[in-house]
């Protein structure tokens, strides 16, 4: 429990305790900052999160998985740290008036990193939501998100759109999040009990910082420029048809971000009519999006998803920003058992997560 973790440490009570899921992205990838619609829901392994007032004027953080207590300034440069997100969590806690006085964090998640899983997000949110318990005050979800998204812009680097942070703040593991991510309208959708959603870890891990997240931003940010327009999943027909007088680049691009977008639409409608094997198909295409026209999948995730489906899934595609982490693989349930004892036989090196 993480209130005991923080009595073991700090030998004192946590005033507030908090939660928040990682979350898997079912499909609409590297548009939520293109104006899209995606659809993400929450995947059981979760970041905890306990605070209480320090003691000796100097924040106190303690993570779990690293072992160890570091004191920081909010002063001190952020410099890829592991309690890089946890600072940048609290300095936004300050600046909306949820702590005056230095802090004591204890988290502890079983999120994995570096697998499109959102645990950055996972983390953020968790540590607002905790701050704002301390504080007494009800934050509303969207607020809660927003100020997770500018701890990656403003602290990580990381030029995130905001779907993994009103994922992690708003949906639950039996919802997907239907989510405009140009207003931040969204709709819960229930997920169908005969069919799960599969997230296997390929083995292969990445970081979203290490500047090819924001190289494809920059590259559909100049797409849209070229095109004329403020988002590229909000075209209107001869921008449409501009697209594939585009550079190359731009043009596969654009090309991703708008037929992602209705790739999305059409999932949305067939997951509401109980049609998933319409749903399959438009994760299959997804993934071949991602591998042809935006590029940021990897040979050995190609073959993972590919046998996904050889072995009964109905679709399956890389999941979150690309260049390794996670599959998700929609597999009818009676299916289940057999299909996670013939991944693991073909691919070794992989892990079932959720």
């Amino acid at each position: 429990m993480i209130d005991e973790t923080y009595a073991a440490i700090f030998a004192a009570v946590p005033i507030a305790t908090a939660m928040a899921h990682g979350r898997v992205n079912l499909i609409g990838e590297h548009i939520d900052y293109n104006g899209g619609i995606v659809l993400p829901t929450t995947i059981a392994n979760a970041t905890h999160v306990a605070v209480g007032p320090s003691d000796d004027g100097s924040h106190a953080i303690y993570s779990a998985q690293y072992g160890e207590a570091v004191r920081r300034s909010l002063d001190t440069p952020f410099n890829g740290h592991w309690s890089d997100y946890i600072a940048g969590a609290l300095v936004k806690g300050a600046e909306n008036k949820l702590i005056e006085t230095p802090m004591r964090v204890v988290v502890d998640s079983n999120v994995p990193g570096g697998a499109g899983l959102s645990s950055s997000a996972s983390v953020t949110v968790a540590v607002l939501k905790a701050l704002a318990e301390h504080a007494g005050q009800h934050v509303a979800d969207v607020d809660i998100a927003r100020w997770a998204q500018q701890v990656e812009h403003e602290f990580i680097g990381v030029p995130c759109g905001i779907m993994d942070q009103m994922a992690v703040a708003i949906a639950s593991e039996k919802q997907a999040l239907a989510l405009e991510t140009d207003t931040l309208a969204h709709t819960l959708i229930t997920l169908p009990d005969g069919h799960h959603f599969a997230v296997l870890h390929s083995g292969i891990t990445r970081k979203l910082d290490e500047g090819r997240y924001a190289e494809r931003r920059q590259e559909c940010e100049a797409a849209a420029a070229a095109l004329g327009a403020d988002w590229l999943c909000q075209l209107n027909e001869a921008q449409v048809a501009a697209i594939e007088r585009l550079p190359e680049v731009q043009r596969k691009r654009a090309r991703h971000a708008h037929s992602e977008h209705r790739r999305v639409l059409a999932a949305i409608g067939a997951l509401c009519a109980g049609d998933m094997a319409a749903f399959g198909a438009q994760m299959d295409a997804s993934h071949a999006s991602m591998r042809d026209d935006f590029e940021i999948t990897t040979p050995e995730i190609d073959a993972i998803a590919g046998g996904a489906r050889e072995h009964g899934a109905i679709g399956a595609r890389m999941t979150g920003g690309g260049f390794g982490g996670c599959i998700v693989a929609c597999v009818p349930v009676d299916r289940l058992k057999d299909w996670k004892a013939s991944m693991a036989r073909q691919f070794p090196a992989t892990r079932y997560i959720a």
